[in-house]
């Protein structure tokens, strides 16, 4: 080891949780080194926001938090809630606006202009940032990095790690950390794909609507019912509305459609009673149910032949069953479930096993759906870590908090 450095407050990982992590250590008074193994910080966070960066949703911090599946973490995701999220956003000179789903996004809608103005601020504050610095875990009381330096020690008087889940690994969620953890007595449940697409295999009629939004319905999955679109691709069906029912369909639950929400089944079969006249059942379907295109297709491609009696037809439109090869693979997931397990973890997200490490973000066992959940909960792990680690330096007489 060419070099060992002692600092009071180490945060290893770029992303939210660490930068956030590293403002509460920089708040309580504490000279704090940031270390990312990318070329620059919060990859995935800007990746996020290419598409308009959902920071949280307005809604009472209660029934916010229960979206949260782990929930031991629901007290730490109210402390840190919507509100709080906007408010810290705000004070980095963001404009938000929320739509019309309770989304909340900035103005601008990028993540960028939130990201350099938090890296502003972080470095006004003394935070010290090093990039392509790889954690290669802890000898004895030295954490140790690949850098392109050589390899490096950091001797800290606390550790954040915010390494991330397994989820989009090019942008530095690898879960490269799971067997460096392991190794050292650390509970890890497996990492398994979350807020992910589903592998469809298409029938070859089906390629003209690839790429087309399916809107208008409802998913089923189990006991839980969802509305929102999705899209469908060449790979399969993907998109919000696949995301929100998609934790339980990955677990086992079958998968339906309900293509006419807003009618009950016997509204159907009344309007499928009605004269046909000359036209084919795709007309029929056009004009009395509204169907589009995309929907007529995706009845036709999972349900032929159609039942000839307007009771069958209607509960199949009301019950779609969705064949699927299931999840696309975990690389390709927004998130991951899985992660370091309760039992490795106190209420103040150290490690058991490891005293004066703390955990945050999604290096823990839990999952969100999309739609703000996952970045709030990053965000308020991340805080709550900071505060702790603070704490624990305090303790140990190494500053104030």
């Amino acid at each position: 080891m060419t070099n060992i450095r002692q600092v009071p407050a180490l945060v290893i990982g770029g992303g939210p949780a660490g930068l956030m992590a590293a403002e509460m250590l920089a708040d309580a008074g504490h000279a704090v080194l940031v270390t990312e193994a990318k070329a620059t910080v919060a990859r995935k966070f800007l990746m996020a926001g290419k598409s308009g960066l959902n920071l949280t949703k307005a809604e009472p911090d209660d029934p916010f938090a229960r979206r949260i599946s782990a929930d031991w973490l629901r007290p730490i995701v109210r402390d840190f809630g919507p509100e709080a999220v906007q408010g810290w956003a705000r004070d980095l000179g963001q404009e938000l606006f929320t739509g019309t789903s309770g989304r909340v996004f900035p103005v601008g809608m990028k993540a960028s202009p939130l990201l350099r103005a938090w890296l502003t601020r972080l470095q006004s504050k003394g935070v010290e940032v090093r990039t392509r610095w790889r954690w290669s875990g802890p000898d004895g009381g030295i954490q140790t990095f690949v850098t392109p330096e050589g390899v490096q020690g950091i001797a800290p008087g606390v550790t954040v790690l915010a390494l991330g889940g397994a989820s989009w690994p090019r942008l530095g969620s690898d879960a490269a950390w799971v067997p460096v953890l392991a190794a050292r007595g650390v509970q890890i449940a497996p990492f398994r794909p979350a807020n992910m697409g589903f592998c469809v295999n298409w029938s070859g009629h089906m390629a003209k609507h690839f790429g087309r939004p399916v809107k208008g319905v409802a998913l089923l999955a189990g006991s839980e019912r969802a509305r929102g679109e999705f899209v469908l691709s060449a790979r399969g069906i993907e998109g919000g509305g696949i995301y929100a029912v998609s934790a339980p369909v990955r677990d086992g639950a079958p998968l339906a459609l309900d293509l006419v929400p807003d009618l009950t089944i016997d509204d159907i079969i009344a309007r499928l009673s009605r004269p046909r006249g000359g036209n084919t059942l795709s007309n029929h379907l056009r004009k009395n149910l509204s169907f589009d295109p995309v929907r007529l297709a995706l009845l036709l491609e999972w349900a032929r032949p159609l039942p000839d009696r307007p009771e069958g037809l209607a509960s199949l439109i009301k019950h779609l069953p969705v064949p699927h090869d299931g999840p696309r693979p975990l690389a390709e997931a927004i998130s991951s479930a899985g992660g370091i397990c309760r039992e490795s973890l106190t209420d103040d997200l150290e490690l058991t096993a490891l005293p004066g490490l703390f955990a945050a973000g999604e290096m823990i066992d839990w999952e969100a759906p999309t739609g703000g959940y996952l970045l709030t909960a990053c965000l308020a792990t991340g805080r709550h870590a900071g505060l702790a680690a603070a704490h624990h330096l305090a303790r140990r007489g190494g500053g104030p908090v």
